[in-house]
């Protein structure tokens, strides 16, 4: 099985991980379980798996934050909500969001089901070893509600592939600001964006420029060079077969049933415009062909 195929289903079945961002519904069920604003609730419910976590592990496991991000909602969220009310919120919330994007109809059919009991079997066939964000969701209990089950599937997956993404990096000798500048400068996504989103100070940015131009991983306007890109693309190789091993195990036949499934709610997702193109995630439009390997 090609590598690529794990950036595939990841293009596919990240937008509806994503509800849990951006859709009111999911703000509401996190709001309602005692967050005090997106952040808090963004990082809350991000570690809740993990259970009553302090901020130095969450900056750990998202790895691209500024520690203060995170220090700014824990432990004082553990104050308002506990884990375990954080995840059903963060669970029904994001079923909440799906069928209303998606439609009963939809949500209803027998396809869904089906869809719903592949992505759980990927999930959990997925190997823990060494991803804690991926292993923590994937000894979550099953949900009876098939679209519950459906988030939660694809919250596992995205979490997996995230911490090979991680270890990726780090095997690479690539910095959490490092690796954003090396992604706005290959055109992936404003750079802005990022400096609002990620939170680390100027100084910081600045200095990670200073490190990439001394690497000749960009140029002096700011650009990704030739070996810049080499990196880049070698480091997303290397998450791409971090992440192989649950379509593995689910095999072809399986992975293309769910590819096929999952597109038309995918691409459904992308054009209700709860993300932007580009994004600080990183995923594409599921329906703008195959995916390269950047």
């Amino acid at each position: 099985m090609d590598v690529t195929v794990s950036r595939r289903m990841w293009e596919l079945f990240e937008p509806l991980h994503a509800v849990v961002y951006f859709t009111p519904q999911a703000r509401r069920a996190l709001d309602a379980a005692g967050m005090r604003g997106f952040w808090m609730g963004y990082v809350a419910a991000r570690v809740a798996p993990l259970g009553p976590v302090g901020a130095a592990v969450a900056t750990a496991v998202f790895y691209g934050f500024h520690p203060g991000r995170a220090a700014r909602a824990l432990p004082d969220a553990w104050g308002y909500g506990t884990p375990a009310e954080v995840l059903a919120a963060r669970r029904t919330g994001s079923a909440d969001a799906l069928r209303a994007l998606l439609g009963d109809e939809v949500v209803a059919s027998t396809e869904f089901r089906e869809a719903a009991g592949l992505l759980w079997t990927a999930a959990q066939r997925a190997d823990p070893a060494g991803r804690v964000l991926g292993a923590a969701n994937q000894t979550l209990p099953e949900p009876a509600d098939p679209v519950e089950k459906v988030w939660q599937a694809t919250t596992t997956l995205r979490e997996h592939r995230g911490d090979g993404h991680v270890g990726s990096l780090i095997s690479h000798g690539v910095t959490p600001v490092q690796s954003h500048l090396l992604k706005s400068a290959a055109g992936e996504v404003d750079e802005q964006v990022l400096r609002i989103a990620r939170a680390w100070p100027d100084e910081a940015w600045d200095q990670a420029r200073d490190e990439l131009l001394a690497g000749g991983w960009i140029d002096r306007d700011g650009a990704v060079t030739e070996t810049g890109r080499s990196v880049r693309d070698e480091v997303e190789r290397a998450t791409d077969a971090a992440a192989l091993g649950p379509w593995r195990m689910l095999g072809v036949v399986g992975t293309e049933r769910l590819a096929a499934l999952l597109g038309p709610w995918a691409k459904l997702i992308a054009d209700c415009g709860i993300l932007t193109w580009p994004n600080p995630i990183g995923v594409t439009r599921p329906d703008r062909g195959d995916a390269d390997a950047r």
